[in-house]
């Protein structure tokens, strides 16, 4: 009976002992630096609204992880880790390592001695006022050896949550973060030399697929900084929107650079047009993610940039297999990139399934993978290029070829031509000559046909001029002999009175006759018929002389050098001139009046 009371007690005592093993975290040695997902119990508060003492109350509640590290997914849950560490070690301190710089908020609980000892770490909190300048959360557990302690961690994120923990003492910590940042050095440096490298053949070359590489591959190093926590260790420490939203921003941007690379690299649009389209969609896909962020739907957005980067990763791998089997050469290079890239997502994603273990290799192997796609994307532009250049030389090759050949069908063309344009000389010459000939025949024609006209013209107005001088000179010539026979009269009259002085007769007499003589003559008349001839000779020899001189005008036969001219005056002289060709045309004269300077 007693040996069946020592059997029970030794069967509940290994139980219990199994129990506590089970629940409870015994720190030693040989747990340092690994994960213990598979220890820890988990707990999701849909509501977001537990405070710590209900969440306490609820320990029933919290199920065992079943993976080396806890992924929580993407919500907006308070999610709750909790588990019992015993000291079993010479060190006085645990630090608790929270591996995963993109959380956005860290509530850290540990009861030991019915004390409450809390830590609260969230985006607003600098690097420089955590517990330790480092991007990783990390906490101390201050327990003696044999002393356990309940810890209970609350994280909150708008991204993919999942808590690698691990317990590590000071040195192992040091070690272990120290490796954390050579890699992330490495890494970054790959990247940063990449760009530079790249940016710099862009200056060179001035092609533009080097600045969508640049432009690509400064968004992945920059998620990829984001996710190891180093920009906002480093650049936006106190900028909250940054630090809460870079990740997804740089995604979706990475997203959007790797599309406008992949189309023009593998020159979707004409050797993949339905896929080009896809591609369109998923460009289009990142912008909608990015306008959500700015709106502040940074949930959704940051589930968008996560469903359009699976969906593009497949379309880009299944572009980049039709276009090489299109046989455009550059495929090749970019297809053994992606192929890598993907297997370092793949190795990643799956190491969340317990397919892989988690380690070091697993945990970074995105970080290996873009930069390795790094390299093998600047060896394949390398060889775009080279390609590129080969063909432009085997072009200018076939042109110079195609050049030399066209020089000689020139030259012979040239000969030929020289041949006929010579004699066509020959013969245009001597057309030349007879048409010389037939124009100077005709020249001299026409300036016979001119002096002939010339000649008729000047006849015409010579014609016109005579019989416009002839009219007042018949004037005179009309009114010379009624003058002469008046004047004569005249002459009469005076010879009478100088016969009558000689005779002596007295003035009576005298008046008497000449009385008398001027009433015979009709003396009266006389006086006018005189005044009437000489004002019609006058007439007569004023208009002769205004014809001469609008003769002499017109000519200007007297003046060799050009000189001021009253236009008046020549259109004055002119009428005159022509005014017995005009016949029944009435002329209207409208002069203008205001003299000339």
């Amino acid at each position: 009976m007693n040996y069946c009371k020592i059997i029970w007690f030794c069967l509940l005592s290994f139980c219990c002992t199994s129990l506590s093993a089970q629940t409870t975290i015994n720190f030693e040695e040989n747990l340092i630096a690994k994960y213990l997902g598979k220890q820890l119990y988990t707990f999701s508060d849909t509501s977001g609204r537990k405070s710590f003492n209900e969440i306490r109350a609820l320990e029933s509640s919290f199920e065992l992880s079943k993976g080396d590290v806890i992924d929580f997914g993407v919500s907006n849950n308070n999610n709750w880790v909790k588990f019992d560490v015993y000291n079993n070690s010479d060190n006085d301190k645990i630090i608790l390592n929270l591996g995963y710089p993109p959380i956005d908020e860290v509530e850290f609980y540990v009861i030991r001695h019915d004390n409450v000892y809390s830590y609260r770490v969230d985006k607003k909190t600098e690097i420089e006022n955590r517990h330790y300048n480092h991007q990783f959360f990390l906490f101390d557990i201050l327990i003696k050896k044999g002393e356990t302690a309940t810890c209970y961690l609350k994280l909150k994120s708008n991204k993919q949550l999942i808590a690698p923990i691990t317990f590590n003492t000071q040195k192992t910590l040091i070690q272990e973060t120290t490796n954390t940042d050579v890699f992330s050095g490495l890494y970054l440096g790959t990247m940063v030399v990449m760009i530079l490298y790249n940016l710099f053949i862009y200056f060179s070359g001035k092609d533009k697929q080097y600045l969508l590489y640049v432009n690509y591959i400064f968004w992945v190093a920059l998620a990829q900084a984001c996710l190891l926590g180093y920009v906002q260790r480093f650049l936006f420490d106190s900028n909250i929107w940054l630090n809460e939203n870079l990740l997804t921003l740089a995604g979706a941007m990475s997203g959007v650079g790797t599309i406008l690379f992949v189309k023009d690299f593998l020159n979707t649009k004409n050797l993949a047009p339905r896929l080009n389209k896809i591609l369109n969609f998923i460009l289009i896909g990142d912008l909608l993610a990015i306008l959500l962020l700015f709106f502040g739907f940074a949930l959704v957005s940051y589930q968008i940039v996560n469903l359009i980067a699976a969906l593009g990763a497949i379309t880009i791998f299944i572009t980049a297999c039709v276009v090489y089997k299109n046989q455009h050469k550059p495929a090749f290079y970019f297809l053994i990139a992606w192929s890598i890239f993907l297997f370092s997502v793949l190795v990643f994603v799956l190491k969340d399934f317990g397919v892989f273990s988690y380690n070091f290799f697993t945990i970074h192997s995105v970080q290996i993978g873009s930069a390795v796609e790094a390299i093998l994307l600047s060896f394949a532009l390398a060889d775009k290029m080279n390609i590129l250049k080969k063909e432009k030389d085997q072009s200018r090759l076939a042109a110079l070829r195609i050049a030399k050949e066209n020089s000689r069908i020139v030259k012979e063309q040239n000969v030929v031509l020289e041949i006929k344009v010579k004699k066509r000389t020959e013969e245009l010459e001597q057309k030349n000559e007879v048409l010389n000939h037939t124009l100077d025949n005709l020249q001299q024609t026409q300036l016979q046909l001119v002096e002939s006209e010339k000649m008729a013209s000047l006849g015409q107005l010579t014609a016109g001029i005579a019989h416009e001088i002839n009219n007042p000179i018949n004037f005179v010539t009309g009114n010379i002999g009624p003058l002469r026979r008046d004047v004569s009269i005249l002459f009469e009259a005076i010879d009478m009175l100088d016969n009558n002085n000689k005779i002596g007769i007295t003035d009576e007499e005298k008046n008497q006759i000449f009385e008398d003589f001027k009433e015979d003559q009709d003396y009266d008349y006389l006086k006018i018929e005189i005044q009437s001839l000489l004002k019609g000779i006058h007439e007569g020899a004023s208009r002769t002389a205004e014809i001469v001189k609008s003769l002499r005008i017109f000519s200007r036969l007297d003046e060799d050098d050009l000189k001021l001219a009253d236009i008046n005056e020549g259109l004055e002289s002119t009428l005159v001139i022509v005014n017995n060709m005009l016949g029944p045309i009435k002329v209207i004269k409208k002069i203008w009046s205001t003299p000339y300077y």
